[in-house]
């Protein structure tokens, strides 16, 4: 199991957007979907039954898509990287993910790359596409943008990061020239890092943003057991809004969010056990950190 993984956050369309991205993406598949139970469905006001969650994979990287209602809407402030081999290739992507979405910069030649592009898909995803010539160890890489109050953060925040995780390095950092800077405080153009062996890339965004980080798209934690799980949510919660702190997710202290939760928690949602799985959420749903010993004797 993937260590951390991204958690869309969609309105009622989570369903149509994962087939959408496992038509647009060759190597990409649909593994599983749940529903809302009764309790989860009280709680969230969505109808009983219907779906909840859907799990897919885009390349082998996993992503999870939520049915969540009008809650929170997606922004550039996260973007996925799409490393590609060829021009054929960026180019049939962008055709796809572009179509009745929103570009963000050109698909055209840069001083970085011979083709890259930025665009908001029609669900609101956003996608940096890029020829690279090496060959990329992973082909979908997260990257976040800091901006408005924490725009000059990501060097910070990536010291920060790369201390909480385990199998972490600060990886490549190219700074804003003068002249060039979006913001005054704004530092990095680019830098990759690693977490537990997955790739991230951040930069600084500027304060001229209407957008920062918020809980349509977080990141989820799978911990073995409670030690590691008490680990993870005391570090990233430090410092964070504690108000957003509910259900094993939670805001670290530059908002971007993340979820915090025992790798055990799906088997026990999903058992055939008569009421244990309503059991198992009405416990989640009492929870700010999760406890996995009261969750398994629920």
């Amino acid at each position: 199991m993937q260590k951390i993984n991204p958690f869309l956050w969609f309105d009622d369309n989570a369903e149509e957007a994962a087939n959408f991205y496992t038509s647009v993406f060759r190597d990409s598949k649909i593994k599983a979907s749940t529903k809302y139970s009764e309790e989860s469905a009280k709680a969230s006001g969505r109808p009983k039954d219907s779906v909840m969650t859907v799990s897919f994979d885009i390349y082998g990287y996993p992503f999870v898509a939520l049915n969540g209602g009008p809650v929170f809407k997606l922004n550039p402030s996260i973007s996925f990287f799409v490393n590609c081999k060829t021009e054929k290739e960026i180019e049939e992507l962008w055709s796809k993910l572009s179509k009745d979405g929103k570009v963000l910069m050109a698909l055209d030649k840069y001083p970085f790359s011979e083709k890259y592009g930025w665009l908001e898909d029609k669900f609101g995803v956003s996608w940096q596409l890029i020829i690279f010539s090496g060959e990329a160890e992973q082909k979908i890489i997260p990257s976040l943008m800091f901006t408005k109050n924490i725009t000059g953060k990501a060097e910070e925040a990536i010291n920060f990061y790369t201390s909480v995780f385990n199998d972490s390095e600060p990886g490549s950092f190219f700074r804003f020239e003068e002249g060039q800077k979006p913001d005054k405080n704004s530092s990095i153009a680019y830098a990759d890092f690693t977490l537990e062996g997955q790739k991230f890339a951040t930069m600084d965004g500027g304060r001229m943003h209407e957008f920062s980080f918020n809980e349509a798209i977080s990141f989820v934690v799978n911990c073995d057991n409670q030690k590691e799980l008490d680990h993870y949510w005391d570090k990233l919660s430090n410092g964070g809004d504690p108000k957003a702190q509910m259900c094993g997710w939670l805001k670290d202290k530059y908002g971007l969010s993340w979820q915090i939760v025992p790798t055990a928690l799906s088997d026990l949602l999903s058992s055939k056990e008569p009421g244990k799985s309503q059991r198992v959420m009405q416990k989640v749903l009492q929870m700010k950190k999760l406890d996995i010993e009261t969750l398994k004797n629920a």
